[in-house]
């Protein structure tokens, strides 16, 4: 049994861990409840602790207080979402408490495991018990009580666990919207499959390499086993799609057949990989899109690959691209540093798509950080924009409740400039509150004023249902169209057009002065003008605005005042 730890097992154990959530992030999705198309608790924890990984791997440290220092800072920069942010500051505490330490015994490791939950605790203005709070806690309450009996961070470690365990069954029933769906709390879930990483990594069990599911498709072409007559197409193709939810790829890879040969396509229930040896990858990557959203791919000259082997040289592949990233990076590094302010105040919001960038630009944002559902920003990506503003007071508008955390997380990090976070929660909020910024005026009222004015703004919102999910009352179906009202469930139907009629004869948008109507890169200009049209007949005495936001994921985003 493994009774301490040095720096550099710590580290192992943050890798393995990292792994281990990554192999199951899809799984822990699926436990959220709420069946709309978001930055899943799985995604954003995976992609959070995914950061200090890679650091950890890049920075050795041998002592365990370094170690912990550079696994807190990175996941700082990498939190995404309010479960990233969570664990973020759990490892936060956990290196306070490791800071002055060489090594780590069983009590030492439990006291960190305890600071990290009261770290997390502070930072949560209104905790909720049935959380990933609650399976914190009494995890490390018992890794104390272990530890006092036996100075070991494994027992310490495996007694986390197990009272982790009986914690997550309890909080279907401490949770009314959990007990209802009858599954246990996804962030919960999360954090004990990376302590059972961190735990497999002493005990020396192998480390998962990839995600469940994962799918199995050749990566590259075996340049070495060809000849140049055996090279019937040029380029060695290969992609991966996050699929469009309903719609068959049997055409997509009939079309691939047509423009090429060894196609290989492996696929789940959320994304596909194509690896196809075509003359005209660019097609190909086109013609992906129509399925779904591209985000990885790789093309490589697989004949003059063969011609600088048979010249005996080294072929080049993408991995030479790293050369170009690093100088990309530095290029990065330079645009990073802290702008000199030029005026009093400026401000930093998220959003997704190009009409609602155009709108926050037009009223005068100085930077847009693309992001929102599907994708949470992390903190460092917010940091960064902050920084290159240059202005005294930089306000963050988040626009996103599962961002707002993330952007708190940047208060009081950057030299020279005061951070303020008003907390929208859609992205109607944020045009809202840009609306009252005055230069003129005083930092502290202005912030009153933004909270005031997004306080005022209703926010409606149609989109489509990820999973079956039997929620508030309402059946859902995978692919329904679903109308949110303050981020709540309002309703579901078959027929877009028939949730819009319903949304607009809601008191929120009958009681309006001003409506607008921001229609997604799903929504044709015809189908806008038929929305329009509803509320224009529902809502006679306001005046209504339709305007393109290019958003993803939504059809519809109404913002009533």
């Amino acid at each position: 049994m493994i009774d301490v730890i040095d720096g550099a097992l710590f580290q192992r154990m943050v890798i393995h861990g990292s792994a281990s959530i990554n192999a199951q992030k899809q799984a822990i999705n699926e436990l959220n409840v709420f069946p709309v198309p978001d930055g899943d608790t799985g995604t954003n924890m995976s992609l959070t602790i995914g950061t200090a990984a890679a650091e950890a791997k890049k920075k050795p440290a041998e002592s365990v207080g370094k170690a912990a220092s550079i696994n807190a800072s990175a996941l700082l920069r990498g939190a995404r979402g309010n479960s990233g942010v969570i664990l973020s500051l759990l490892f936060r505490g956990i290196s306070k408490a490791l800071k002055e330490h060489d090594t780590a015994d069983g009590v030492t490791f439990a006291a960190a495991l305890n600071e990290g939950v009261s770290a997390a605790y502070k930072a949560v203005m209104k905790p909720a018990e049935g959380t990933i709070l609650t399976v914190s806690r009494l995890a490390s309450v018992k890794a104390a009580e272990t530890a006092a009996q036996h100075n070991s961070v494994e027992a310490a470690l495996e007694a986390a666990i197990d009272e982790g365990q009986i914690a997550l069954a309890r909080t279907v029933d401490q949770n009314p919207v959990l007990k209802k769906a009858g599954v246990v709390d996804a962030g919960g879930k999360g954090f004990l499959v990376i302590l059972q990483g961190m735990l497999d990594e002493l005990r020396g069990l192998p480390m998962p390499e990839e995600e469940d599911g994962a799918l199995p498709v050749k990566e590259a072409a075996d340049f070495a086993s060809l000849t140049d007559e055996e090279i019937t197409f040029t380029f060695d193709t290969v992609f991966i799609v996050r699929k469009t939810a309903g719609k068959s790829i049997e055409p997509f890879r009939t079309y691939l057949n047509s423009i090429g040969d060894s196609l290989v396509i492996g696929e789940d229930d959320e994304a596909f990989k194509v690896h196809v040896h075509t003359d005209i990858p660019g097609a190909a990557l086109t013609e992906a899109q129509k399925y779904g959203a591209l985000e990885l791919a790789k093309i490589e000259n697989m004949r003059t690959q063969y011609e600088d082997m048979a010249a005996g040289k080294k072929p080049q592949s993408t991995d030479d691209l790293d050369m170009v990233e690093a100088a990309l990076e530095a290029q990065e590094a330079e645009q990073d540093a802290i702008a000199a302010p030029e005026k009093k105040f400026g401000v930093v919001a998220v959003s997704a798509g190009a009409g609602m960038a155009g709108v926050f630009k037009d009223l005068g944002v100085d930077g847009v950080i693309s992001g929102g559902q599907t994708m949470n920003p992390s903190t460092e990506d917010i940091m960064r924009e902050i920084a290159r503003t240059p202005a005294e007071v930089v306000f963050v508008l988040p626009n996103n409740k599962n961002i707002i955390m993330a952007a708190q997380q940047c208060v009081g990090l950057i030299e020279g400039k005061e951070i303020v976070v008003v907390p929208t929660r859609t992205v109607p909020q944020g045009i809202s509150a840009m609306l009252v910024l005055d230069p003129e005026s005083d930092t502290q009222s202005n912030a009153a004023a933004m909270e005031e004015a997004r306080k005022n703004v209703h926010t409606s919102e149609i989109t489509y249902a990820a999973r079956d999910s039997d929620f508030d009352g309402f059946q859902i179906h995978e692919g329904d169209y679903m109308a949110l009202a303050e981020g709540q469930l309002f309703g579901t139907d078959r027929a877009i057009a028939a949730l819009l009629e319903r949304l607009a004869q809601a008191d929120s948008q009958q009681q309006a002065e001003f409506i607008s109507i921001f229609y997604g890169e799903d929504v044709t200009e015809e189908q806008a003008q038929e929305a329009l049209a509803i509320f224009q007949k529902e809502c006679p005495n306001a005046e209504i605005t339709l305007l393109s936001g290019g958003q993803p994921v939504y059809y519809y985003m109404i913002s009533a005042e």
